[in-house]
């Protein structure tokens, strides 16, 4: 019953992010105009547009679901299901025209990541997810790979610009650890995790919506996240997330944090 539901959600995350990957496309082939939020991210009118009409398909197919989106607010947030969206995470990206931007869209259950989609409309690609169960790229099923030591950890962070002080001596100390660190990727970086290309995925200063289709599409294949204390992500959460392709490498990358 469970499968069968995140597969109905899924499948309506599909639409969802269909309608998404329109709108996008037909919006790279004007100038943006930019506004600047209160924590100095950009937003566009195609942020807000997307995520308008993503809460209207929404509303009309599961008006009993909460929804939480990053223009607009949440609703609901107390609802078994909960729908999680970030009409395009990489706003930056997008306005320069790099393409590791994309739309992600997640259901939560009980306050905590269960199905997600990050849909990359510049590339034609798409990772959907399901906690715990599976995960595929374009259709095709994919796994985070195995590594067992930190130095031969290939590691992303998306902005370090967002870190404070104290955490870029934490991220630092990483940078020292493993193999090589990759800044920039938005994310697209999280998707590279999941399929198996990189190790650790590190970042603070995120909210709800920018992580939880990641974290639902990492955990279906087969990775592990959580803050840096080690602790879940839910609802409630923000700020730091690290994820890692398994637990022994995300446990080492917790105890460096942490001693």
């Amino acid at each position: 019953m469970d499968k069968n539901l995140a597969d109905e959600f899924l499948d309506f995350s599909e639409v969802l992010a269909d309608t998404s990957r329109t709108i996008l496309l037909n919006a790279i082939r004007y100038s943006h105009e930019i506004d600047i939020k209160a924590d100095a991210s950009f937003v566009t009118a195609t942020d807000r547009a997307i995520e308008m009409r993503l809460r209207e398909m929404i509303e009309a197919k599961y008006p009993h679901h909460g929804i939480l989106g990053e223009e607009f607010g949440a609703i609901s947030l107390d609802k078994e299901f909960v729908w999680v969206i970030d009409p395009i995470d990489g706003t930056a990206p997008f306005i320069a025209g790099i393409p590791v931007y994309g739309t992600l869209i997640s259901v939560a259950r009980n306050g905590k990541p269960w199905t997600g989609i990050m849909d990359f409309p510049a590339t034609s690609e798409r990772l959907t997810g399901i906690a715990g169960m599976c995960a595929h790229h374009n259709d095709r099923a994919i796994r985070c790979r195995p590594l067992v030591e930190l130095e031969n950890a290939f590691v992303t962070s998306s902005n370090p610009g967002f870190m404070s002080e104290v955490e870029l001596k934490s991220l630092a100390k990483l940078n020292q650890a493993a193999r090589y660190t990759q800044y920039g990727g938005s994310c697209y970086a999280y998707g590279c995790l999941a399929r198996g290309q990189t190790d650790i995925a590190v970042d603070a200063g995120f909210n709800t919506y920018d992580v939880f289709a990641p974290i639902a599409i990492i955990e279906g294949a087969g990775g592990v996240v959580s803050d840096w204390d080690g602790q879940s992500i839910t609802l409630d959460w923000e700020g730091q997330i690290i994820a890692a392709g398994d637990s022994a490498i995300h446990a080492q990358a917790i105890e460096l944090f942490n001693n």
